[in-house]
C-alpha cells in the first residue's frame, strides 16, 4: 500500500485558513439572507414586537463582527505571505 506524502506546515496552514474562511463566510451569507428574507417576504405588523427588536439588536453587531473577522483574516494572511516573499527575493 502506497503512503501519501505528508503535508508541509504551509499547506496545513493554508487549508486551515480556507476552512475557517469558508465557515465564517457561510455563516455571514446565511445571516444576511435570513435578514433580507425577514424584511422582504415575511408580513410584519405595524408595531415591532420586543422579541423582533432584540433579534435585530443582536444580529446587527454579529454581522459586523463576522465581516470584520473575514476582512482581517484575508488581510493578515496576504500581508504575512507578501513580507515572506519579499524577504526571499532579496
Amino acid at each position: 500500500m502506497k503512503m501519501r506524502p505528508r503535508h508541509t506546515n504551509e499547506e496545513i496552514k493554508a487549508r486551515l485558513i480556507l476552512l475557517v474562511g469558508m465557515a465564517i463566510s457561510i455563516a455571514f451569507v446565511g445571516t444576511v439572507f435570513s435578514l433580507l428574507f425577514g424584511l422582504l417576504f415575511v408580513t410584519q405588523p405595524l408595531e415591532v414586537s420586543p422579541n423582533d427588536n432584540e433579534a435585530w439588536a443582536v444580529l446587527s453587531p454579529l454581522t459586523l463582527t463576522m465581516s470584520g473577522v473575514l476582512a482581517g483574516l484575508l488581510a493578515s494572511n496576504g500581508l504575512k505571505n507578501s513580507t515572506k516573499d519579499k524577504g526571499d527575493d532579496e
